[in-house]
């Protein structure tokens, strides 16, 4: 796995000064820019998605799930990772967190100054990227 998240980077890195369009943003919460999303060899009903987030100071995103695992490295700037009943680590430069399937999570940017994470997912064809869930009881 430690590979295929190096692999990704390099091609973050081919590509990083690319600017973010209005057709490449991706749902609510930070700004996405996606660079691919194509079938996984010998399994079609799943797909490999690659994209950059522009995390903004603030919030962050909603309580959701993803339908499959995920991948997130900080590449510059720092999040704040939470996950239901776990004490919330901040994420720096270069540190990353895998995310299950159905993990119920969000991450928001309390650092006053912008961020940005690459995520590399591996999920169900034809569902929605995120799911929201409610918030922690």
């Amino acid at each position: 796995m430690r590979t295929l998240m190096l692999s990704a980077i390099a091609i973050l890195a081919a590509v990083a000064a690319t600017p973010l369009s209005a057709q490449d943003r991706i749902g609510p919460g930070p700004e996405s820019l996606r660079y691919f999303s194509t079938a996984l060899e010998k399994d079609p009903s799943r797909e490999v998605r690659l994209q950059q987030q522009f995390h903004k100071p603030g919030p962050g995103t909603a309580y959701h799930i993803h339908p499959g695992d995920q991948w997130e490295v900080v590449l510059e700037g720092e999040i704040t990772y939470m996950v239901h009943g776990q004490p919330p680590p901040v994420m720096k430069t270069n540190e990353w967190v895998y995310i299950p399937r159905g993990t119920v999570h969000r991450n928001e940017n309390q650092s006053g100054k912008p961020a940005r994470t690459l995520e590399l997912m591996i999920v169900e064809k034809d569902k929605p990227q995120r799911v929201d869930a409610p918030p922690a009881p």
